[in-house]
């Protein structure tokens, strides 16, 4: 119930701090309003939001409904204002709440799929709010209320119309600013399917909503405060940007073969497939995905995209022994050297029951089991009083 609580409480302060923001103040507020806090309030609201989006946009629509007191202000809210929006929006969240609190005690085999689900939703409510509700929320700062003091005409650019370029400038930062800090957000609920551990589970979470409380909380004490707590988180998740989006696009890539079964109908290509990197090798960083092909002298490169779409690059692997890893959840592909074997490549999960043709395709030594399924045949093999031997 404590994560429950913590989540109730940012919810909370997300609200309370984006009221004066939606013109929903008071006259005494208007009146102490000064030039620029109404853009200082929506940078941590887009930052807020993109931690959490699904929370932050239900949670501004529900504020501004009940805001509304006649019917023709609640016929003038936007789409995320409306009770068939932000009452489904809602109860989703405490659903994932729930899940969250009471669900540690599952077994993981149950927990995962509810995983699953929560990150799907995570990611459509993210491309929804960056697209949809993002451009409107700052565009609502470029209009301002007569008698705001935030508005670009107080800020001396009333003789002119700046409006082409706001659109063309600061919208796009917005959206970039909340795809960003998004990203990091999604991050971390990729971390969280990925972890079999219901304690990190559990750490993950807790970090994320303290995040999110912190940018509502700080918000809420002073709007300069919490635009400059929300730059900070912003600077940071730049600096990942890219470690954030090889590990989305990896969890992606993992959800969507787990959910449509793929691997029932998948056939590995005769010449090359595409896989991610376990490891850093040289500039190639861990997670990055690419095509996998053998060169005119039989080495096995990795041809591969930065960002999926800047100009192709090509990494060639280290030569040695290779082995294609069977997996129980997904496969790997493992270099073996003096005795060790490390995990160079990852095969999303539509490689399972096929690892024996992938090893074909690139001749490779052989297959061996990794993971949880050398753990189970070790284990039956020990209860069966015939320990079975993992190959190197």
């Amino acid at each position: 119930m404590l994560a429950l609580t913590a989540i109730l409480l940012a919810a909370t302060l997300l609200t309370a701090h984006a009221a004066p923001w939606f013109g929903t103040k008071s006259k005494a507020e208007k009146k102490q309003k000064v030039p620029g806090v109404e853009m200082a309030q929506t940078i941590s609201m887009i930052t807020g939001v993109a931690i959490s989006p699904l929370l932050g946009v239900g949670a501004v629509g529900a504020w501004q409904y009940f805001e509304a007191k006649t019917p023709e202000q609640k016929a003038k809210l936007h789409w995320y204002a409306n009770p068939a929006f932000w009452v489904p929006a809602l109860v989703l969240v405490a659903l994932c709440f729930i899940k969250d609190t009471f669900g540690t005690a599952l077994p993981t085999a149950l927990k995962k799929p509810l995983d699953v689900a929560d990150t799907i939703e995570n990611k459509i409510s993210g491309l929804v709010a960056t697209g949809a509700f993002v451009p409107l929320a700052v565009t609502l700062f470029q209009q301002g209320n007569p008698g705001d003091g935030a508005s670009l005409a107080s800020l001396g650019f009333a003789a002119i119309d700046f409006g082409w370029l706001y659109t063309a400038l600061v919208i796009p930062l917005a959206m970039l600013a909340f795809f960003i800090v998004f990203l990091a957000s999604n991050a971390i609920n990729i971390l969280i399917l990925l972890s079999p551990f219901t304690i990190i589970d559990t750490a993950l979470k807790g970090f994320r909503l303290a995040l999110l409380a912190s940018v509502a909380g700080t918000a809420w004490i002073d709007p300069w405060l919490g635009a400059a707590w929300a730059l900070i988180i912003i600077a940071f998740a730049y600096c990942i940007a890219g470690w954030s989006f090889r590990l989305s696009h990896f969890g992606l890539v993992f959800i969507w073969d787990f959910v449509t079964g793929r691997c029932k109908r998948f056939v590995p290509h005769a010449t090359e497939n595409k896989l991610f990197l376990a490891r850093k090798i040289e500039k190639a960083p861990a997670r990055t995905y690419g095509r996998l092909t053998r060169d005119a002298s039989g080495a096995l490169v990795l041809r591969y995209r930065p960002w999926l779409v800047l100009p192709e690059k090509t990494q060639t692997l280290p030569a040695g022994r290779y082995l294609a890893g069977c997996g129980f959840l997904y496969s790997e592909v493992v270099r073996v050297e003096g005795g060790e074997a490390k995990t160079m490549l990852l095969l999303p999960p539509r490689y399972v029951g096929h690892e024996e043709q992938f090893a074909q395709v690139y001749g490779l030594a052989g297959t061996r089991e990794v993971g949880l399924r050398a753990a189970w045949t070790w284990l039956k093999g020990t209860f069966r009083g015939r320990p079975a031997a993992v190959p190197a």
